[in-house]
């Protein structure tokens, strides 16, 4: 993630102040929104390109990465289909038949406008140091007109804050993911604690990769950002295909990345309603990422 939580919900508590009564001015405000989703995701892959290098030790990376992506991803998309099940969530489309073959042309979208960047940056002649702060730019504006909508879809501030399904989220990804995360050490046949470690990323690919590999090596910080940066990509892929019929494992899924990056992919497929949940599950993730590296790799 790019940016802080108070630069996270600064623009979302702005934009949250301004009424809007017009249906074209809203209406504006919407397509605003899907473009800067657009943009943000074009500056995804020109930033994936710029990444160092990790051809040392790739082998060990790419097993430790994929190993702990199948116990986690598997471990967290057999346990959020229950909350589905449990609990009734509103989308944009509930009351409407969606194909199947329209989602996934949404998602591949989204893949396309990453891919498309991240070939741009290969053969860009001049540096890539601008891209980072873009985004951050670029997902602050966001952030702020996603607060607009939130005003004027008949959310009350108290709803957005305390929200039971947010809440029932994060716990269903903390508790399957460090699952995952066992279960994966166990495979691999290292410490457990290093399983754990690495299952609480949930998704914050820069952050998780950098205090990994600060405490237990390159080649853990290495498959670490892999990681969450797969689960990142993979998020963007099911986001549009799951909301509509499963829409909390839609947002749990995201982990972290609910609050901000996927954040505008939630709110463009599955409607404002979607967003108080998203943000309230993607914040307490957020908050656990730090904590819950730190504690379990100094055991």
């Amino acid at each position: 993630m790019f940016l802080g939580m108070f630069s996270i919900f600064l623009p979302l508590a702005l934009g949250y102040l301004i009424s809007i009564k017009r249906i074209d001015r809203l209406n504006t405000v919407k397509k605003i929104t899907s473009y800067l989703v657009f943009i943000i995701l074009s500056l995804m892959g020109l930033g994936l390109a710029k990444l160092d290098d990790l051809a040392t030790n790739i082998n060990q990376i790419m097993l430790l990465a994929s190993c702990f992506f199948i116990f986690i991803s598997g471990s967290n998309l057999l346990a959020l289909p229950l909350l589905d099940c449990v609990l009734k969530t509103e989308t944009n489309h509930d009351k409407e038949h969606i194909p199947l073959a329209n989602m996934a042309f949404e998602s591949l979208k989204l893949v396309f406008v990453v891919l498309l960047g991240f070939i741009a940056g290969l053969f860009l002649p001049f540096p890539l140091d601008w891209v980072t702060p873009a985004s951050e730019a670029f997902l602050l504006i966001l952030l702020f007109f996603i607060g607009i909508e939130l005003r004027n879809c008949g959310l009350t501030l108290k709803q957005i804050i305390l929200n039971k399904k947010g809440l029932l989220i994060a716990l269903v990804v903390l508790t399957s993911s460090l699952l995952g995360g066992l279960l994966a050490a166990w495979v691999l046949n290292i410490p457990s604690h290093y399983g754990l470690a690495m299952a609480s990323g949930f998704g914050w690919y820069s952050l998780a990769g950098i205090l990994v590999g600060d405490a237990l090596g390159p080649v853990y910080g290495g498959a670490s950002f892999l990681l969450e940066l797969t689960r990142e990509l993979l998020s963007i892929l099911l986001i549009p295909l799951l909301i509509h019929r499963y829409p909390l494992t839609a947002i749990g899924y995201s982990g972290a990345t609910a609050m901000d990056f996927t954040l505008p992919i939630i709110q463009t497929t599955g409607g404002v309603r979607c967003v108080p949940i998203a943000i309230v599950s993607g914040f307490i993730l957020s908050a656990l990422v730090p904590l819950l590296i730190l504690f379990f790799i100094s055991l």
